[in-house]
C-alpha cells in the first residue's frame, strides 16, 4: 500500500483527492480525463429522475476569490446518465454518482437507476427544495435528511454519502441525523447561497439572480464544518470547499477528513491539480516524518 492510499467507507482510493460533483463530471470523457490526471476517485454531476435544462445564462461567473454558479441541476436524467457512468469505470478509480430529488422517493428511485451502472457509491445532493414541504431544503432539515438517507439505504446496497449544506443553523445536527439514517459517509460542504450585482446594468449578474458560492473564499467555512462534524460522527467525512493545494488538503485531514474533494480549483489550476495536490501531500508527509496519510487524519481534533 502506498503512503497516500486511503479507505473511505469501504472504498479504496489511490490517494485522498476526489473530483467534486458538478465540475467536469457531466460526461464519461470528462470523468476519465480527471481519473487519468491523478484523482483518487470521481463524483459525477448530480442527476435526477427526469432531464432538466437548468437556469438561463449566465450560469457561472468568476468573482474575487471564488466562483458563483446557478446551473440549476441541468442533467440528462438518471436513465440516460447510466451509459456515461458505465463508460467512466474505465478510468480505474471509484466512480461515485450524485443524485438529487424534490421528494424523498425521488432520491431512492434515482439512486436505484444509477446503481445499475456498476458504480462504487452514491452521493446525495441534499441542497434541494422539498416540494412536499414548501420552503424547506432537505439538507436544512434533520428529519428530512434522515428520511432521504434511510430510504436510499433501503433501496441500494452501495455506500451512501450525504453531501451537506452550510446554509443551516447547526450542520452537526444534520450530519448526525444522516448517520442515524444509515449514511456511510458525509461530504462537507456544498456551495453557499450567494450573489453578485452588475453595478452598470443594475441587475444581478447570474441569470437566476442567486447561486452557489465556491472556491478559495469558501475554505474557512468548509474547514470549520468538517472540524465540527468529525468530532460528532463515527462515519468518515470528505472535505469539500476551497481546496486547491496540498496544504489545504492537509488542513482538512487534520480537521478530521478522510479524503478531500476538489472542484473550483480544476478551473483555476487545471485538471492536473489532483496529481499536484497528491504530490504536495506526500511531500509534507515525508518532510514531517509520517509514514502514511492516515496518520494525520484528525490530529487537530486531539
Amino acid at each position: 500500500m502506498s503512503m497516500l492510499e486511503v479507505e473511505v467507507a469501504g472504498l479504496r482510493f489511490r490517494n485522498p483527492t476526489v473530483l467534486a460533483s458538478g465540475i467536469l463530471g457531466t460526461t464519461a470523457a470528462s470523468l476519465l480525463r480527471v481519473a487519468r490526471n491523478g484523482a483518487g476517485a470521481v463524483v459525477a454531476k448530480s442527476c435526477g429522475l427526469t432531464p432538466r435544462e437548468g437556469h438561463r445564462n449566465p450560469t457561472v461567473v468568476e468573482i474575487e476569490q471564488g466562483i458563483l454558479n446557478a446551473v440549476g441541476l441541468a442533467n440528462p436524467g438518471a436513465e440516460e446518465f447510466v451509459r456515461e457512468l458505465r463508460q467512466a469505470l474505465d478510468g480505474g478509480v471509484p466512480v461515485i454518482a450524485s443524485v438529487y430529488g424534490f421528494k424523498v422517493e425521488d432520491y431512492a428511485k434515482a439512486a436505484k437507476i444509477v446503481s445499475r451502472a456498476g458504480i462504487a457509491a452514491i452521493e446525495l445532493n441534499l441542497s434541494c427544495p422539498n416540494v412536499e414541504k414548501v420552503g424547506s431544503l432537505f439538507g436544512a432539515d434533520a428529519e428530512l435528511s434522515y428520511e432521504v438517507v434511510r430510504e436510499v439505504k433501503r433501496t441500494v446496497s452501495l455506500p451512501v454519502f450525504a453531501k451537506l449544506t452550510a446554509n443551516v443553523g447547526d450542520i452537526v445536527e444534520i450530519a448526525k441525523a444522516c448517520e442515524e439514517g444509515g449514511a456511510d459517509g458525509i461530504t462537507a460542504i456544498n456551495t453557499l447561497k450567494a450573489m453578485a450585482i452588475d453595478i452598470k446594468a443594475k441587475v444581478p449578474v447570474l441569470g437566476n439572480k442567486v447561486g452557489g458560492l465556491s472556491g478559495r473564499c469558501l475554505k474557512p467555512v468548509s474547514l470549520r464544518c468538517v472540524y465540527e462534524i468529525a468530532q460528532e460522527v463515527e462515519i468518515p467525512v470528505m472535505g469539500c470547499g476551497g481546496i486547491a493545494t496540498g496544504r489545504d488538503a492537509v488542513e482538512f485531514m487534520m480537521a478530521g477528513a478522510s479524503a478531500v474533494q476538489i472542484g473550483s480549483a480544476v478551473l483555476t489550476r487545471g485538471v492536473g491539480v489532483f496529481r499536484k495536490v497528491a504530490l504536495e501531500i506526500q511531500e509534507f508527509l515525508e518532510e514531517m516524518g509520517y509514514s502514511h496519510v492516515r496518520d494525520i487524519v484528525g490530529l487537530a481534533l486531539k
